[in-house]
């Protein structure tokens, strides 16, 4: 990879975001942190969080448990060092807590301990979107710990709250000197989000839509509108869909592209995914029905080995907040290995540009690698 002053400048208007899929801390990988839990879990499958650790070293070698806490991030760490983002937001699909009160009936529980939060610090994570389906695994009070515990150590969260009101706040990053990003954060039932979790006056919860119909594009249209200020760059970040296949629901294309037309919203950064979905570029303006998995415990795991759930995308749009137009997109091909991302192969890297460009609804623009394995989606269309 090139260095970081081998990396094109850009224009210091733009602004540059880092987004990528789910980011799953707990279970397994919280075993192999310097404070992990206590590993019983309660799953049909696995009554250990520690087998998902025998079971990942069973297919890739040894992992040096305790590792540091930059030990996850791997190879990510360079890239997010050498692009320099303006704001880094991620999904964080795992409660942080050591409460014991699991969550009965749900199957599967993610778990992270509060102490190993400088895992996300060390990646200077600027926010969290977690209206996800596995936020409240372990009840409300450990939701609560999650939020407390982001918060304390700095880091921005959406999505969820103590409250209906404060679930549906966004998250405000400022990049310096530049425009504000403002994060809204949401979910379906589509991606398995019970019912019950859904935020409530004086109850938490997460952030639940209720559904992608015209109403619920006004009603997030005039939260936007109460909060952003000119110049503001507004990301919906949302968990949908299943987990498995290329197939991108009518429903979600009509509600993401209502989003933009009718919202003022100016990036869809969407999750759930266990692989990398198709991107579109709509108005000038972005859109990830699904980033895929940047970071799980599932090594060792079979099943839908065509759709390489393996493989991510660190995701770099760059932004002008006069208009919210996607200027240009750099896109960084990674894999989980050994609970840690590294760069992805040669092979690997076509692979996913094929997928990308076939899978994409783009209006003339493509998706070009270079030298270096770095895709890049430049924006010369999109009407």
């Amino acid at each position: 990879m090139k260095k970081a002053d081998e990396i094109p400048s850009r224009p210091e208007t733009l602004v540059t975001l880092f987004l990528c899929g789910d980011v799953m801390t707990g279970r397994g990988i919280d075993q192999i942190l310097p404070f992990p839990c206590d590993p019983a879990i309660h799953e049909s499958y696995m009554q250990s969080a520690l087998g998902y650790v025998e079971l990942a070293e069973t297919v890739h070698g040894r992992i040096p448990a305790p590792v540091d806490f930059r030990y996850i991030w791997g190879d990510a760490l360079d890239i997010l060092d050498s692009m320099a983002p303006d704001a880094r937001i991620i999904n964080l699909e795992t409660a942080v807590t050591v409460r014991d009160d699991y969550w009965r009936g749900k199957g599967i529980n993610y778990r992270m301990n509060p102490k190993n939060v400088p895992c996300l610090t060390k990646a200077r994570i600027d926010c969290c979107s977690l209206a996800n389906n596995h936020v409240l695994d372990w009840g409300y009070a450990g939701l609560l710990d999650t939020i407390e515990t982001l918060q304390a150590a700095g880091i921005q969260t959406a999505g969820a709250g103590p409250g209906l009101s404060e679930a549906a706040e966004p998250a405000i990053v400022g990049a310096p000197g530049k425009a504000r990003v403002l994060v809204f954060s949401f979910g379906t039932e589509t991606s398995g989000i019970p019912p019950e979790w859904q935020a409530a006056p004086g109850r938490p919860g997460v952030n639940l839509l209720p559904d992608l119909s015209g109403e619920t594009v006004q009603a997030i249209g005039e939260q936007v509108s109460r909060v952003r200020q000119p110049g503001d760059i507004v990301v919906a970040s949302i968990h949908w869909g299943g987990n498995w296949g290329y197939t991108i629901p009518l429903a979600h294309r009509e509600f993401a592209r209502n989003l933009i037309d009718r919202a003022g919203v100016d990036i869809i950064h969407g999750h759930s995914s266990h692989h990398v979905l198709g991107i579109e570029v709509y108005r000038h303006k972005l859109i990830l029905y699904g980033c895929g998995d940047f970071l799980n415990d599932y090594e060792g795991i079979g099943g839908y080995g065509r759709y390489r759930g393996d493989i991510g995308l660190m995701y770099f749009p760059s932004i002008d907040p006069s208009q919210g137009r996607l200027v240009q997109m750099r896109m960084f091909p990674t894999q989980i290995h050994r609970f840690r991302v590294r760069r992805a192969s040669h092979t690997d890297a076509l692979w996913l540009q094929n997928v990308l460009n076939r899978e994409s609804i783009l209006r003339g623009a493509s998706i070009s690698i270079d030298e270096n394995d770095v895709l890049t989606l430049s924006c010369n269309a999109g009407e």
